[in-house]
């Protein structure tokens, strides 16, 4: 008798009712890890039909090229013609035909950028790689700040525009939608427009995607600056908790998150025993040193710390 039911309807096993399947791959069947039944066989098997043992092997059979990212003006879905200069069987090739193929890849190259919008995404893309490079930002960070770039030069709006402002833009942007602790000042080191450009382009861009950012927590910052002052993770978790209870008292409303941050760091050190100066502390947030002793005043006021500074 043949018991097993079609693969649409494999949610449960119809003999006990539980929903505890497994897929084996091996042979191709799914049974019930309860009562043992076989609810389907014969499972066509969508993988490679060659095996692998290490990642080089693998690497050397698969047939595919790299996956398409954003990151790259076309999307990686374009060919190149290589710069071996070897035939099929690896073989140079003759100088004649060197000419030839020089000539081929030259005008091959061209038409891949013969359009503005792909000379822009083009730069854009290597500016991009550059400053994740040197903001050791994420693979995820930079396909989303690609997607908003691309948004924006599909409406049109990077025209008279500063292309590095506008990428700066949707970097800063990604990270605010993924909760990177990241500030304005941290781009302009590494940039050549000033910061009332890409504040400029940051607030376009949100009008143009409609998009409503919520103002970072300070929280976020905090292991970010212990591990510029050194500090140890019972600091880091004091200065979170004193943030948590400066959310709950309201007295966070209004204020920035780094300045914010340095503060709690500032108390949470003393109580532990590892005392930074109001300087250092200021360095490491970007912020005034007035701000992070107003910041900390208000602190220990609200919340009542008993601190002999």
């Amino acid at each position: 008798m043949d018991l097993s039911i079609p693969q649409k309807n494999l949610n449960s096993c119809p003999e006990c009712g539980n929903k505890n399947l497994i897929s084996d791959d091996t042979r191709g069947e799914v049974v019930c890890n309860d009562c043992g039944l076989v609810l389907d066989q014969g499972i066509i098997d969508s993988g490679p039909e060659w095996r692998a043992f290490t990642s080089e092997e693998a690497n050397r059979k698969v047939r595919v090229g790299a996956p398409t990212t954003l990151t790259i003006h076309d999307k990686g879905l374009s060919t190149m013609i290589g710069w071996k200069n070897k035939d099929a069987f690896g073989k140079a090739i003759s100088p004649k035909m060197k000419a030839e193929v020089y000539r081929l890849r030259k005008w091959h190259v061209r038409t891949r950028t013969n359009k503005s919008i792909d000379r822009n995404l083009a730069y854009a893309m290597n500016e991009l790689d550059r400053f994740a490079s040197q903001l050791n930002l994420s693979k995820d960070i930079k396909e989303s700040a690609a997607h908003i770039y691309r948004k924006m030069a599909n409406k049109n709006l990077i025209r008279g525009r500063s292309i590095e402002a506008m990428l700066i833009a949707s970097i800063y942007l990604s990270c605010r939608l993924n909760n990177v602790p990241k500030t304005l000042d941290d781009f302009i080191e590494f940039a050549s427009v000033d910061k009332k450009k890409i504040a400029r382009c940051y607030r376009l861009i949100l009008n143009e995607l409609k998009l409503n950012i919520h103002v970072s927590s300070p929280i976020n910052f905090i292991p970010r600056f212990c591990a510029d002052l050194k500090l140890s993770g019972r600091t880091q978790n004091r200065a979170a908790s004193i943030l948590e209870l400066a959310r709950i008292r309201r007295i966070t409303a209004g204020k920035a998150p780094t300045g914010l941050a340095g503060a709690a760091l500032y108390v949470a050190a003393i109580q532990e025993g590892e005392r930074r100066t109001q300087k250092e502390i200021s360095i490491a947030a970007g912020v005034t040193e007035a701000t992070i002793r107003n910041r900390y005043k208000e602190l220990v006021s609200h919340l009542n710390f008993d601190l002999n500074v």
